[in-house]
């Protein structure tokens, strides 16, 4: 059974490479680096949105950050509620093709999520166009970065 999991997540195992090996350790190290990286670059890719969103309605200078966050923080927290559920972080998933549609799907479910969470904190209604707005655009920013993501681990 072990045997079988560690094929799953590293395919040139070998039987002279087991758990208790340095080599076993080295390559448990290089994945949860890649997958550090996924998670901090999915942060970043909802910041950059969340910025060209505020940008977009001219609310760019430091006076608008404590409203930024009121829309960054719910964003990030959603995503990362909704994520796991759709095995974004899992080696199998973010490493093929065929699933570069999971990151979209997952932000159109984190959005609204977002906004709800967002009018929690800021006491108000949920907007309901505001939230097709920031669960679309979330998508395709995570579908991009999710994309370079991709062909960075398929050059590799």
């Amino acid at each position: 059974m072990l045997v079988d999991s560690l094929y799953l997540y590293y395919p040139d195992w070998t039987s002279k490479c087991n758990p208790c090996s340095p080599s076993y350790d080295l390559m448990y190290n290089r994945r949860m680096s890649k997958q550090n990286i996924l998670i901090l670059g999915d942060l970043v890719a909802i910041i950059i949105v969340t910025l060209i969103g505020f940008a977009t309605h001219g609310e760019t200078s430091l006076s608008f950050l404590p409203r930024m966050l009121t829309t960054l923080i719910p964003l990030a927290v959603s995503w990362y509620l909704v994520a796991p559920w759709l095995g974004l972080f899992d080696p199998q998933v973010t490493t093929e093709t065929r699933f570069l549609w999971r990151p979209a799907l997952a932000m159109l479910f984190a959005g609204p999520l977002a906004v709800v969470l967002r009018a929690i904190l800021l006491n108000t209604v949920v907007i309901p166009i505001f939230a097709v707005v920031l669960s679309a655009t979330s998508a395709l920013g995570m579908l991009v970065w999710r994309g370079v993501w991709l062909f960075w681990n398929k050059r590799r």
